[in-house]
């Protein structure tokens, strides 16, 4: 019988059938931050179990760091947050588990980390207690977000009981339009068929469109997949991926037999999904969102709908009809595991190069990793967002979340690069309207909201 991408997977790692509809699912790998990490080490702990494998477990700080420029080794973000890092801290050696430490080398946000670091490969199962652990999927792997609950039971146990989810094909065809990026892809998506639209299905993106994407790029769109309500999402691997993963730290390496595995993983020609879905690339333009969901998004000059949310509206301090397109703006963030990769800065800095933040916007990149930060300022992108006006931070969620402390003022207008935009995400009364980086970049040097096609040409072209 032809089986899917997800079908195979799940396969491969289904331990039994639980008796009741649920299976028991093999873990491989487990991954934690300091928000929620600690505490389900505390609590194994207190319970008196111990990590089954301490191996296959890796805690890494991210949420709750401060980004400030030169920050110290247990400074947060947040008001007392320095206790998740020390406790985590603590509980991580203990367990004998993973750490990528606040000075780390390899520090970062967790779903920029493990595919950096082949902690994420294709056909392993990986879990972590945030909704976004679906990014991975891009890579060919079974992953979803869990509890702090189920990270202490897979941590004990090895095996997570299991529903299998339905499935869902998104297929993508057609040429992106130039100036359009994963984000738009995504944010579409999800503005056509609704914030609901998954269906808590297992998602597989699909099609001659998402082929064509990079490795970033798919991670980005996978990202958006919880955005979307499903239970996770995948991109079958191929060359660009067993590329992407070789020679990564924690992964086999050249090894021909498990590459051999890994090009096994493909859905089957007549493999049947519970929904489908197909998707025009052509037809996309750059996206932002108006409202307090990713499914209130449209182009760039959309006329705000006569239907739309009133609460939204309210908070959003618009009304139908509207377009956000020049409206004033008075931040832009640039960052988080959604946007803060490499291609990402460099989107943006195309935009910058050669030109400054506008007057009264408070601009911010966080780069997502230590890895992208360094290869960024190899390259120079650094000084280029830094004169333009940006604060670069270090790596970390950052303004993604408000988490108490630093974040921008009640009912300013941001412009930003996250997943995320209901009601105090980035902080109490923050407007925020999600984007790609280069309208992040374009924003912001504007002031306003447009598209980085409505800058003026520079009088000299940058070097």
């Amino acid at each position: 019988m032809p089986q899917t991408l997800f079908d195979k997977l799940w396969d491969q790692h289904r331990v039994c059938d639980a008796g009741d509809g649920y299976d028991l699912i093999a873990i491989d790998r487990l991954l934690l931050h300091e928000r929620t990490g600690g505490v389900a080490l505390k609590s194994l702990r207190e319970n008196d179990y111990s990590v089954r494998d301490p191996s296959r477990v890796f805690a890494i700080m991210d949420h709750i760091v401060s980004f400030r420029a030169g920050r110290g080794r247990d400074e947060a973000r947040s008001p007392g947050g320095e206790a998740f890092i020390t406790e985590t801290r603590a509980m991580a050696e203990a367990a004998g588990i993973h750490l990528i430490d606040t000075d780390s080398p390899s520090q970062g946000i967790v779903h920029v980390v493990a595919p950096e670091e082949g902690i994420a490969l294709p056909g392993l199962s990986l879990v972590c207690p945030d909704s976004h652990t679906c990014s991975l999927g891009a890579l060919g792997a079974l992953a979803w977000g869990i509890g702090s609950s189920e990270a202490e039971h897979a941590m004990a146990t090895g095996v997570l009981r299991m529903q299998k989810p339905p499935q869902m094909r998104v297929r993508i065809d057609g040429e992106l339009p130039a100036g359009c990026s994963a984000k738009d892809i995504a944010l579409y998506l999800i503005a056509a068929y609704g914030a609901s639209g998954g269906q808590r299905c297992a998602i597989e993106f699909a099609g001659p469109t998402v082929e064509a994407l990079d490795i970033e790029a798919r991670l980005t769109l996978c990202n958006m997949a919880v955005e979307f309500a499903a239970f996770s999402a995948v991109i079958a691997p191929d060359e660009k991926t067993f590329d992407y993963v070789a020679n990564r730290p924690f992964s086999p390496g050249g090894d021909a037999t498990i590459a051999s595995q890994w090009s096994d993983l493909q859905t089957d020609p007549g493999a049947s999904f519970a929904h489908e879905i197909t998707i025009d690339a052509r037809q996309i333009s750059p996206q932002i969102s108006w409202g307090t969901s990713p499914e209130e998004s449209g182009p760039l000059n959309l006329a705000i709908p006569p239907a739309a949310r009133a609460q939204a509206l309210a908070y959003m301090g618009l009304k139908p009809g509207d377009s956000v397109k020049g409206l004033s703006i008075g931040g832009a963030f640039i960052g988080s595991c959604t946007n803060g990769r490499l291609s990402d800065l460099k989107a943006a800095a195309r935009i910058l190069d050669g030109r400054r933040v506008a007057e009264g916007v408070r601009a911010v990149c966080v780069p997502g990793s230590q890895s992208v930060r360094r290869a960024a300022e190899s390259l120079g992108i650094d000084k280029i967002f830094k004169a333009a006006g940006f604060e670069w931070g270090e790596p970390g969620c950052a303004m993604c979340f408000y988490a108490g402390g630093e974040t921008f003022a009640p009912q300013t207008r941001v412009v930003s690069s996250t997943n995320r935009n209901f009601e105090g995400r980035q902080g109490p009364g923050v407007r925020t309207h999600l984007t790609s980086p280069a309208v992040v970049a374009a924003c912001a040097v504007a002031g306003k909201i447009c598209a980085p096609t409505d800058l003026p040409a520079l009088e000299t072209e940058p070097v």
